[in-house]
């Protein structure tokens, strides 16, 4: 069939969100937790079955399916728990990697020294998944911008990827640092360096944010203190409506290269924010409406955003609408028409159009201990706003707060960094802001030519 997707898990936030990524593509195609398929499944649904896991599951010589993926960390602690866990008979041994020291949040360390370990292990392993492909199409790598194997590790592979893959496109789904909740003191080193060396090796990077899916499980699910494994279950399912349209037929599939063209304006404008409905718990699914209309405002709706920024202070250049399940295009044309009639919702001038529109008939699928109840229809809305320009401005105070001190400076130093790359990153992001400003200007005040 071709079109096929490998993805890429690096560090402990990339590890994570693999196992629960997995569990869902399993339950989606009918997959057993060891990749074995049973002949009543594969009788029942044989041409659905073998026209849809082939672009993310390799199928052995006996008939068992392996994940197209690699999951990477400098250290073993969460690679362990998939090796011994509850899928360890799903992946390969040796698409898990991992060293023995850890990165210690430290991007130098993942980038010069300790990641250089294990990148000729990764780069053979990701060689061989894109041999065992008949067209691969693209990666997608998940991480998290503030970790040191995340940040450093990253970074040090998508150079390579860059290098050895160039005609091949290069999405993320990464985990960007909260405006108040952290994990790491030096996340604003990390995420301003990944940003700086990966700006021109990747081609769409979708972000998301703890805090903002803190909030998520508290407003929408009810869940009082939500642990990562609810994040991650929120996150699996944008990654696998994104993917959807690979796997599974629909009357407007939406290609993964389609991303690119549809969401990138410009080169560096290339970071999508990202937001999924309905998001309900059980209880509150049987006492509401479901309709595409409903679903559509909800999900642009500042409480379902998976990142902490406000789109009505910004416009919209672009924005990608992937339905899944019951679906027709009309009713999305209605809801679109309605979405337009809303003053809050403004285009820059220049992109009249704005809406890529995809539509699945494959019905949304949770894990049966999920909070988010199964529906019959989702909205993924992945869009380009210039309201995104608020984040990096709120990142670069952080990092020019510890930088003016030059504090924690000397750890990079010590792994083999130059203490002037970090303003040499910091610039490439005061360029960045400075792009998003300009295509907010340049929508709000231009009136675009007759043509």
């Amino acid at each position: 069939m071709g079109r096929e997707c490998v993805s890429i898990h690096i560090g402990q936030a990339g590890c994570q969100i693999a196992e629960n990524l997995w569990e869902l593509y399993l339950l989606e195609h009918g997959i057993g937790e060891d990749g074995a398929v049973s002949d009543t499944i594969r009788g029942a649904n044989k041409k659905v079955f073998e026209n849809s896991y082939d672009t993310i599951f390799n199928e052995t010589d006996h008939g068992q399916l392996v994940p197209r993926t690699i999951v990477a960390d400098l250290e073993p602690t969460v690679t362990d728990g998939l090796r011994t866990g509850k899928y360890r008979s799903l992946y390969h041994p040796e698409q898990i990697i991992s060293s023995k020291e850890d990165a210690s949040n430290c991007y130098a360390r993942g980038y010069y020294t300790l990641g250089k370990n294990i990148i000729e292990d990764t780069m053979e392993q990701l060689r061989k998944q894109v041999e065992a492909c008949e067209c691969i199409q693209s990666f997608f790598v998940f991480h998290s911008f503030g970790g040191g194997t995340g940040s450093g590790f990253t970074s040090l592979l998508l150079d390579h990827i860059a290098t050895e893959f160039t005609s091949k496109s290069r999405l993320a789904l990464a985990i960007y640092p909260s405006p108040n909740v952290s994990t790491a003191v030096v996340e604003p080193y990390n995420a301003v360096l990944l940003t700086n060396t990966s700006m021109e090796n990747m081609d769409v990077v979708f972000l998301v944010d703890n805090e903002a899916m803190y909030q998520l499980c508290r407003t929408r699910l009810g869940i009082e203190r939500p642990s990562y494994i609810n994040l991650n279950r929120l996150i699996s399912q944008v990654a696998s409506t994104i993917t959807c349209s690979l796997r599974f037929s629909g009357c407007l599939n939406v290609d993964l290269s389609e991303f690119q063209t549809n969401l990138v304006p410009f080169p560096r404008i290339h970071f999508p924010v990202t937001s999924f409905g309905p998001i309900r718990n059980p209880e509150q699914a049987y006492h509401e409406c479901n309709t595409v209309k409903e679903i559509t405002e909800q999900t642009f709706s500042n409480t379902n955003l998976f990142l902490k920024c406000n789109p009505n202070h910004g416009r919209y250049m672009a924005c990608g609408l992937l339905y899944r399940g019951d679906v027709i295009p009309k009713d999305v044309n209605n809801a679109i028409g309605a979405l337009k009639l809303k003053r809050q919702i403004q285009f820059v001038t220049w992109c009249p159009t704005g809406f890529k529109v995809g539509i699945n008939h494959r019905n949304p699928v949770s894990p049966p201990d999920a909070d988010v109840a199964v529906t019959t229809r989702s909205l993924c809305v992945l869009s380009n706003n210039t309201a995104i320009g608020e984040v990096w401005a709120r990142l670069d105070r952080k990092f020019d707060l510890l930088f003016s001190r030059r504090a924690f400076v000397h750890w990079y130093v010590n792994d083999c960094m130059e203490e002037g790359e970090f303003s040499e990153a910091r610039e490439n992001l005061a360029m960045l802001e400075q792009d998003y400003q300009s295509a907010y200007e340049m929508g709000k005040d231009e009136v675009p030519a007759e043509v």
